[in-house]
């Protein structure tokens, strides 16, 4: 069993939330000026200014830490980021659904992301510790990656998610009643002395909900990869504080990789099994990073060159 580490420096923690932090304001700040209506060249300029400064941090793990940490950021980085991919897909559903404006749509995102970061440090503590004190969870959590890839691939398109049918938002609607109509960017509104939610918060409820389901597939993934919580978790922050810009990015690139949730099934099943056989076979952190990029690279090529017929 592979002990957990916990031999990241406290200095580097701090430059971690730095960094975060000022990423952030300059995300709010950038995006905010463009009011929701982010053209495909400035989402993907966006999306690399993000995958950049991932890289730049794991560099700068790599000179304090040695290369064997920064393989590892590198391989939890590029796991959580191909899974957040098919997440964004449902984000994009969840705004088609209650037609939030693209106006306000990136203050969900804020919202929702602000949230991410909160509930994924509580889920990589706990699957971190879970995996510390009992030895036999890194085989659940391998046939759980597994039952997730096997159901990616055997979902039908019309068993897709209904944010509607949310059960999150059937109990929050006994709670307090919801608005039909916007009311710009509030979250909240009175009337006659009485409280309602706008659809606006209705959607940012389904979205944190989708990433708390997300969560549960993506945290063991990258346990699969490191049980150093430094990695996981600034690894796990990296791929969530560039959403914003890569839901812009693919909401403008929406069908053209439609085999693209085939290959993350693959890279599903790949660290499942990774996991169910850690005790018995040691798989590389180069060959992890280098079989998960080459399975995504695959399966966008492949819907470049074999575009199915119903897809538009």
């Amino acid at each position: 069993m592979e002990a957990v580490s916990t031999s990241v420096s406290i200095a580097l923690w701090i430059a971690f939330w730095v960094v975060v932090g000022v990423a952030l304001f300059v995300d709010l700040a950038v995006l905010n000026k463009h009011h929701g209506h982010v053209s495909i060249k400035e989402a993907a300029v966006m999306v690399c200014a993000w995958v950049s400064l991932a890289l730049l941090f794991g560099g700068a793990i790599w000179l304090f830490e040695g290369p064997q940490h920064a393989l590892e950021f590198y391989t939890g980085y590029v796991l959580e980021y191909s899974l957040s991919i098919d997440n964004m897909f449902v984000f994009i559903m969840i705004f088609s659904y209650f037609t939030v404006p693209p106006a306000l749509q990136p203050k969900v995102l804020l919202w929702g992301i602000l949230g991410a970061v909160a509930m994924r440090f509580i889920f990589i503590f706990l699957g971190v510790q879970l995996i510390s004190a009992f030895a036999w969870m890194i085989y659940v959590f391998g046939a759980l990656l597994i039952f997730t890839a096997a159901k990616m691939l055997l979902q039908k398109d019309d068993e897709q998610m209904d944010p509607g049918n949310s059960w999150v938002l059937r109990i929050f609607k006994k709670i307090m009643p919801i608005k039909t109509d916007y009311h710009g960017e509030n979250f909240f509104i009175q009337e006659a002395g009485k409280w309602f939610a706008t659809p606006l918060f209705a959607a940012l409820l389904v979205i944190e909900m989708s990433d708390v389901i997300f969560a549960v597939d993506s945290i063991p993934a990258v346990l699969g990869i490191t049980r150093d919580t430094f990695l996981v978790y600034s690894s796990n922050i990296f791929a969530i504080i560039g959403l914003r810009s890569l839901y812009f990015l693919l909401s403008g690139m929406a069908g053209k990789s439609p085999y693209l949730k085939y290959g993350i099934s693959v890279i599903l099943f790949f660290v499942g099994v990774k996991m169910l056989l850690s005790h018995a076979v040691k798989i590389p952190v180069p060959l992890s990073l280098g079989i998960i990029v080459c399975i995504l690279a695959l399966s966008i090529a492949a819907s470049k060159l074999f575009p199915p017929k119903t897809a538009n």
